[in-house]
């Protein structure tokens, strides 16, 4: 077996095999499928068969040896190298069956020795159309070869095969009763979360530094694909009662496809094309338009960004799917909930189009970088449609996670932007004061007190840059260790400086006062305005070892003055993948996992209830399904 072929045979396998026992057999990838022959370690029998990739939606072999590690992992197949062949396990056939099992099928019998490994002869053949099985049953795949035509267990032709004992005959009525065609691709999810200004905020505006760090709320992004037979895009974004459908073949693809206009996945889009913005109107024009036009608004912006990287990244032979968004991201808060969303919509789309090999432990670091930079650069394009101008440093942090240090010296190009790939993940508590503010407000009042007193307006805007550039040398120090009081006292030391000279500024507001008042009657830790002022969000930087009788006094005062408080984590990571929707949960069922589908993932219930079903720190169950990229510093 050559190399590709060996990386392949760790790829993800397709549905409706039907395996009730162990077998041993050898795999290879050849024109976009698999060619099999197994032989049965009890019965001698050898079952042969071709069938199409599981995941070709993804990516075609051949694959890097990392990439498919990865793959299969995260689809929950567990390959076992015999010294003969490829064995599989349990576990692996329980999720065929699954697959395959419909409701005319009975369930296959369990072996007992479902988890041995067999060095048994594996043979290696091309199935031909005049090849049969011996008198066991037939291997029933999936095929894509002239003659013998099957879509996940539905079968067109091999008059001679069995299932199961029974006659073709049988097996074609019970094929008549599925679906026509079904999807290739497993429902997988895309995540990536808010930010808080941690240091600099309103210095930033007037050309000195700032750090942004990663939040872990976060947005959730779920896609289904739907079978060939439909030719429809819908996008629903219940936390915004946002959803709607397009028919694929309907779309200006044509326009976006156009040697002038054409984008490929590589490219750097500093600025949205005005005809391609065009072409799109009159598929936006009917997005919610019986809801008010301040929503209608929103809507219509956040269809506008999944539609214009729809049809710069895709082509009109792209699948029909199913994306639903969720958020536990405070909307409107300052917190990037705009940004986490166009992460979400960049990564699934690259990820759908074959550009991205995904996140997996072995991949390089420079790799790793490069393919966070590709994604950074979409969900910048994706920001653009929603705000016009944005700064990109929201989307750079929903990308990458951690934190950047970022300052914008001339308005007319894109801000310095300098990862903190090292910056530690630290217990945060953010409180809402739920007091409306406007941003550019606040801004306009720190304008005009420097316009009034120009010397000390920016005595106080270089001490913020000072404090900022003090806490990213704290960070960076070796000695640094987020477990102890001592370093948590120096960072937090800075961040009460910090809160005080924007109060000097003028950008405070009571809501935030009284929360930094609360924070510092019980000693939990260091508290800040975050964003803008004028009301928005406080964050607090926690000391280790707080009691939660402390702790749950402080936040039952809070829910009584009507602030509502996030216990979250300041510097996680970033855009991150969970393929496929399968998580334990502790509470998944006795295939090993619980499969999040639509349903499920609507219903959830609030911020609590995305979080409890496909959170990334969920507090039930294992999260380790989902796979990040990271990049050394």
């Amino acid at each position: 077996m050559d190399g590709a072929a060996r990386d392949a045979a760790l790829f993800p396998m397709g549905q409706g095999t039907g395996l009730d026992r162990p077998h041993t057999g050898k795999w290879k990838a050849q024109k976009g499928k698999w060619e099999i022959a197994l032989k049965a370690p009890d019965t001698g029998t050898v079952r042969k068969g071709t069938f199409s990739i599981y995941l070709s939606a993804y990516l075609s072999p051949p694959i890097s040896p990392f990439h498919a590690a990865f793959l299969a992992r995260s689809h929950a197949l567990s390959l076992r190298e015999s010294t003969r062949g490829y064995a599989m396990t349990g576990r692996t056939r329980r999720l065929f069956r699954r697959k395959s099992k419909t409701k005319d099928e009975k369930p296959y019998s369990r072996s007992s020795s479902t988890t041995n490994t067999s060095t048994s002869e594996a043979v290696i053949d091309t199935p031909s159309d005049t090849s049969s099985a011996s008198d066991s049953s037939s291997l029933n795949m999936p095929s894509h070869t002239k003659g013998d035509t099957s879509v996940n267990g539905i079968t067109n032709g091999m008059a001679s095969a069995k299932l199961n004992g029974n006659s073709s005959r049988q097996h074609r009525t019970m094929a008549d009763k599925r679906k026509q065609s079904s999807p290739m691709m497993p429902p997988f999810m895309v995540s990536a979360p808010g930010k808080v200004i941690v240091f600099g905020e309103h210095a930033v505006v007037h050309g000195k530094a700032a750090i942004a760090a990663a939040i872990s709320l976060r947005s959730y992004l779920l896609v289904t694909a739907l079978s060939k037979s439909k030719r429809t895009i819908s996008l629903r974004f219940p936390d915004i009662n946002l959803s709607h459908t397009w028919d694929i073949d309907d779309l200006p693809w044509s326009t976006f496809s156009h040697p002038s206009k054409k984008k490929s996945y590589y490219d750097l889009v500093t600025e949205l094309d005005p005809d391609l913005v065009a072409a799109m109107k009159p598929h936006l024009a009917n997005v919610s338009e019986e809801l008010p036009e301040d929503v209608r608004r929103v809507h219509q912006n956040t269809a506008s960004a999944f539609l214009y990287l729809l049809l710069s990244l895709g082509s009109q032979s792209f699948p029909g799917c199913l994306y639903t968004l969720r958020s536990t991201i405070p909307i409107g808060a300052g917190l990037g909930s705009s940004a986490s969303v166009s992460v979400c919509l960049a990564a699934a789309l690259l990820l759908q189009i074959r550009t991205l090999s995904g996140p997996h432990p072995d991949q390089p670091s420079e790799e790793a970088r490069l393919q966070v930079e590709r994604i950074n650069r979409w969900a910048f394009v994706g920001e653009m449609c929603i705000h016009g101008n944005p700064s990109g440093v929201d989307n750079t942090v929903a990308t990458q996670g951690k934190a950047v240090v970022f300052q914008r010296h001339d308005y007319s190009k894109p801000p310095t932007v300098k990862p903190l790939w090292n910056f530690p993940e630290l217990p945060l508590l953010l409180v809402d004061t739920k007091q409306a503010k406007s941003t550019a407000a606040e801004v306009a009042k720190v304008g005009a007190l420097k316009k009034a007193h120009p010397h000390i307006t920016e005595s106080i805007l270089n001490a913020i840059d000072k404090v900022t550039e003090g806490a990213a040398a704290l960070i960076g120090y070796e000695d640094f260790d987020s477990t102890e009081e001592s370093s948590l006292e120096e960072l937090g030391k800075l961040m009460t400086i910090n809160h005080g000279l924007l109060v000097a500024l003028g950008v405070s507001h009571p809501r935030l006062e009284r929360i930094r008042e609360l924070v510092d009657h019980e000693g939990i830790g260091w508290t800040k305005l975050t964003g803008a002022g004028g009301g928005g969000c406080a964050i607090t930087l926690l000391k280790p070892g707080i009691s939660h009788e402390r702790l749950q006094r402080l936040e039952d005062t809070f829910d009584r003055e009507g602030f509502k408080k996030f216990e979250t984590t300041l510097g996680c990571d970033g855009v991150g993948v969970l393929w496929p929707a399968v998580l334990k949960n502790g509470i998944e069922d006795d295939q090993g996992g619980e499969e999040i589908d639509q349903d499920k993932f609507l219903n959830a219930d609030g911020i609590e209830g995305v979080e409890e079903l496909v959170g990334v720190q969920g507090e039930s169950g294992d999260r380790e399904a989902w796979k990040f990229w990271r990049v050394e510093s």
